[in-house]
């Protein structure tokens, strides 16, 4: 073994030996596992999309590095700890599916999961990490398989430690969506770190940029979220773009109201088998809504002004009939691009007497 992947695989021993306790991490030891779980950004990018993107080895590294005893129980045997990002009761059989069909096959999990024990419930454990190996064996046992028993692995935690514990596998997980993890995030900070981010970004060894990103995208209102066809439609970059413009009072009503009347064509489309509006569309839509370029009536003309973004004037609305339809003239002033003379006329042209 290499001196490198020695020291490594003491660090992230001793990084679950320490999940127990609340203490603060050594400043060696903290900043040895930000460089192991988090390689740094040499170029200066921003963090948010790399962070979710990238998937770390820490805790596979971590699970062969520390070799703990096994029980196997049954899943009804624990409870899930609800301090996990994981939305247990989303967890379906078609998204387990191929994980039901290794486990079928092979007779247990060969991951074992994370459990603790309980003082004061009906049930002897606590589920930490494996919410998918916990619903697909209790599938197995109500589908005919109670023969099957859930391996797991039982540690000594508290909450916060159980939090980055099962933080470090959830970077793994593609199916743990962005919005489920930015949420779980959100009522970490409150429950864990006394609302200072800069004391979770240590503990979790992510930069606090990544933090702030995942942060915005949890504040994002449940109407803009319900805009979205599916939870794992939302992105964190979805988040850094609203978030602002959801700041600005005079910007936010106009996003609820195209949020809502997207969620309504998202059900729509729904109803009728058809192709849901995608995620980076409804992110487009909701920032033109807040963007939208106003119409003005000069008190000495009767044709519409329509104003860029920018409150440069692109142009004219001649007329606006639901029969005749309408008549643009384009004439942009102070040197507008295409670019924005197009986001100008959008809104424009979809809220025309025509299209009524």
């Amino acid at each position: 073994m290499n001196t490198t992947t020695g020291r490594r695989r003491n660090i992230l021993a001793d990084a679950i030996e320490s999940l127990g306790s609340t203490a603060a991490a050594a400043p060696e030891l903290a900043e040895e596992q930000s460089e192991a779980l988090v390689p740094a950004d040499p170029v200066g990018r921003s963090a948010a999309p790399a962070f979710l993107e990238r998937r770390g080895a820490a805790f596979d590294e971590i699970a062969r590095a520390v070799k703990r005893p096994t029980i196997k129980i049954k899943p009804s045997e624990c409870s899930i700890w609800p301090g996990n990002a994981r939305d247990y009761a989303a967890l379906t059989y078609e998204r387990c599916v191929s994980l039901i069909d290794s486990i079928r096959e092979e007779g247990a999990n060969r991951e074992a999961v994370v459990i603790r024990r309980t003082q004061k419930s009906d049930r002897p454990f606590e589920l930490i990490v494996g919410t998918r190996r916990h619903f697909s064996i209790s599938w197995l046992h109500a589908n005919n398989h109670t023969e099957i028993e859930l391996v797991a692995r039982i540690e000594t935690l508290d909450d916060e430690g159980a939090f980055r514990l099962a933080d470090l596998e959830n970077r793994e997980r593609e199916d743990v969506t962005d919005l489920e993890r930015a949420r779980n995030y959100r009522e970490a900070i409150d429950s864990y770190y006394n609302g200072v981010r800069t004391q979770m970004a240590e503990r979790l060894a992510i930069p606090k940029q990544n933090l702030h990103n995942l942060l915005q995208l949890a504040e994002l209102p449940d109407e803009v979220v319900a805009a979205f066809a599916e939870p794992a439609d939302v992105k964190v970059r979805h988040g850094m773009r609203l978030s602002p413009l959801l700041k600005d009072a005079e910007r936010r009503d106009p996003i609820l109201a195209a949020a809502n009347d997207i969620a309504t064509e998202q059900s729509n489309l729904r109803d009728a088998g058809s192709p849901k509006i995608e995620g980076s569309r409804v992110c487009e839509r909701l920032v033109a809504a807040a963007t939208a370029p106003r119409t003005m009536v000069s008190p000495t003309r009767t044709k519409a002004v329509v104003m860029a973004a920018s409150g440069r004037e692109v142009g004219q609305i001649l007329s606006d009939t639901k029969t005749k339809g309408m008549t643009l003239s384009i004439n942009p002033k102070g040197g507008s691009s295409v670019d924005e003379i197009l986001e100008a006329l959008r809104p424009i042209i979809e809220n025309a007497r025509f299209n009524r």
